[in-house]
């Protein structure tokens, strides 16, 4: 079956010659060139992607983004924006209402296609993947209609890609859902006064981001930054309260979650005010271990990063990575970390 591709341009000239080259790559193409025909189009026909562009009388791009993501059917489909501006502001807008990707007039055939075709495939990946992370929630939670609404919610939503060091969101920001790591890694860190950063968090795949602030109803209490590209999920907050009321033991499985992630911000302060710098260097590799894919060996992290996690300076961390080097508890190239010996590490003493 063809894939369908709906395009939202004024330019006539721009208009026919993306429809041209798309029908030629063997594209199902509807057109329009404004912005309300085009969520018309899309509400009519369910496009496997959009390319729209920003700048347009009546309703511009960011106000079709903005109909479209108000609708369950179209949320899930990739929006690709066409601008002849790249200012960060204008980058940013579109990302944050959740954009898949912009595309700078202008373009050539090629950066065209493969824009296309690279967010296709990342639709696919994210299919693959909820069908097989919706059989790790029913680890979580109880077999029962709860799980079957969740199930509905999470299969909904569409992914959110954040670059390697892109900012998820701000402490204070305002909670606006919940979101479930797909792939990659994220950190949450806390800004002493002194501007030092101390890490609250790191969050590899099924791992849950702002549970706190959803549960309490408060803004965001740390910052969340990409630690690598990374693609998430975001389930609305409205969605999961109706979920949470309706569903008794989905919220206690959720309570769980946030008890869990106290415990260990607990014993991570603990940690902070007893022990030494070597064993809190030891327990930060151990942690950071434990949350590589299969049993890897290999930890990739900065130095600031690791400095963060275990609340010490970076030059403190380099001079105890260096005498782990010299033991034979590591070996260091870069910002690859190789654990030689993590049972050592692991009953690393005060």
């Amino acid at each position: 079956m063809n894939k369908k591709v709906l395009i939202i341009e004024d330019n006539n000239d721009i208009r026919e010659n993306i429809v041209e080259i798309l029908e030629l790559a063997g594209y199902t193409v509807f057109a329009a060139d404004n912005g309300k025909t085009g969520v018309d189009l899309a509400l009519k026909n369910l496009p496997d992607i959009i390319l729209c562009d920003i700048m347009m009388p009546e309703l511009d791009g960011y106000g079709v983004l903005y109909m479209l993501n108000k609708s369950p059917e179209m949320a899930a489909i990739p929006f690709i924006f066409l601008t002849a501006k790249a200012e960060r502001l204008d980058l940013r807008k579109g990302m944050e209402m959740g954009a898949d990707d912009y595309l700078t007039k202008p373009f050539d055939d090629m950066e065209l296609l493969n824009a296309i075709e690279s967010r296709l495939r990342k639709k696919e990946k994210q299919e693959i993947f909820y069908s097989k992370s919706l059989e790790h929630l029913g680890t979580i939670i109880s077999k029962n209609k709860g799980l079957g609404e969740l199930k509905k919610v999470i299969a909904e939503r569409k992914s959110r890609h954040f670059k390697k060091n892109q900012v998820i969101y701000y402490d204070g920001d305002k909670g606006n859902g919940l979101y479930l790591v797909i792939s990659g890694k994220v950190k949450t860190i806390k800004l002493a006064q002194d501007g030092r950063e101390l890490m609250t968090g790191m969050y590899v795949n099924d791992d849950y981001l702002g549970i706190h602030a959803l549960l309490s109803n408060e803004p965001f209490s740390d910052t969340a930054t990409a630690l690598e590209d990374t693609a998430l999920c975001l389930i609305p907050k409205e969605q999961l309260d109706e979920l949470l009321n309706q569903f008794p033991e989905v919220a206690r499985e959720f309570i769980k979650l946030l008890a869990n992630d106290i415990r260990e911000k607990e014993e991570q302060l603990l940690q902070l005010a007893y022990h030494s710098v070597r064993k809190r260097m030891a327990d930060a590799i151990v942690r950071l271990s434990r949350q590589q894919p299969g049993s890897a060996d290999d930890i990739k992290i900065s130095r600031e990063d690791l400095a963060a996690m275990a609340g010490m300076a970076t030059e403190t961390v380099s001079r105890t990575l260096s005498d782990f080097k010299d033991e034979g508890l590591i070996e260091k190239k870069g910002s690859i970390i190789n654990i030689l010996n993590l049972e050592r590490l692991a009953k690393m003493k005060n």
